[in-house]
Formats: structure tokens, C-alpha cells, sequence
């Protein structure tokens, strides 16, 4: 190699190392959410409780109860706050969770591989876009063994079907 590649490499490598020694040691980070102070972003579910008085009004909620449509039973998961929530669907009735707007049309046990399962045909709605009120954002069957065979797609929220009741 002669003279001049010489002094060139030594000079390339002199100047990379100078070029390491005066980058920064320094770490930035940033600021920490205080989670006690996040609100959930869904509406709380209030139960209400029903006192009877009398056996006679006892008998008349277990026959309201026989004769009650069936049920789907959904969690709702909130992926911002990662709050779950387990709420039930009476079949053709709207339920609002967040600005999710959810109705279940069938719900049932099906027999797959001699194993029972619950399947739902669901619509849901966000009410936050305002482009079209007809569109959901998900039509179709869901399984309650299988969540993924029909996925729920949304940004934030995430339904799953767990049971059907009163089938």
C-alpha cells in the first residue's frame, strides 16, 4: 500500500472516532401516565335491583324469566384502558357500549366436533362515524370457541361472544 492510502485510513478512521466521542450520553425518556387518573372511555352498566314482596309477584318473574327471548352474553374489552366489561344482549335489542352501538339478531348452541358451542349473528355499529348510518362496521356470525374465525376489527374496543342464554 503506498504513502498516500496510508495517511488516507488513518485519517477516515481518526475522524469516526472523533465523531463517536462527542455524540451525547444522554438518555431522554418521557413522562410517565398517572392511570389513577384515565377515565374509562365506556359507559358504566348499572344493575338494578328489584325487591317483590309477595309470592304471587316471586311467580310472575320466574314465568317473565321462561319466557324471555334468548340472550347473548359479550365481554367488551376497552384497549386503551384495558378494562373488560361482561354485559348481556337481548336478542333484536340495541345495547350502547361506548360509541359502539351492538345488536345481536340470532344466538344459539351449535354441535361442532361433539363439542357444543355458542354462536351469534351480531351487527355493530360506530356511532362516531357520522358517513353512514346502514354501514356497520361488523355484520356477521361469531363463535364463542373461536374468536378469530370471524374477527372483530376495531381500533379501540374488542367484543367477544361468550354464551347464549335461554336457548
Amino acid at each position: 500500500m503506498r504513502l498516500g492510502n496510508k495517511i488516507f485510513t488513518i485519517i477516515f478512521y481518526l475522524l469516526i472516532l472523533t465523531n463517536f466521542l462527542r455524540a451525547e450520553q444522554k438518555i431522554t425518556t418521557s413522562p410517565l401516565l398517572n392511570i389513577d387518573e384515565i377515565k374509562p372511555s365506556f359507559e358504566d352498566l348499572e344493575e338494578k335491583s328489584e325487591n317483590f314482596s309477595s309470592s304471587k309477584e316471586l311467580k310472575e318473574k320466574k314465568k317473565i324469566e321462561n319466557l324471555k327471548s334468548s340472550q347473548a352474553v359479550i365481554i367488551g374489552l376497552d384497549k386503551i384502558t384495558a378494562k373488560s366489561s361482561k354485559f348481556v344482549v337481548d336478542l333484536n335489542k340495541v345495547k350502547k357500549y361506548g360509541p359502539l352501538e351492538i345488536k345481536v339478531l340470532k344466538c344459539g348452541k351449535v354441535k361442532v366436533n361433539n363439542k357444543i358451542d355458542s354462536v351469534a349473528y351480531m351487527q355493530v355499529k360506530d356511532l362516531t362515524k357520522n358517513d353512514n348510518d346502514k354501514v356497520f362496521i361488523f355484520n356477521g356470525w361469531t363463535f364463542a370457541s373461536d374468536p378469530s374465525l370471524t374477527p372483530f376489527d376495531h381500533a379501540i374496543y374488542d367484543l367477544q361472544l361468550k354464551d347464549c342464554n335461554n336457548v
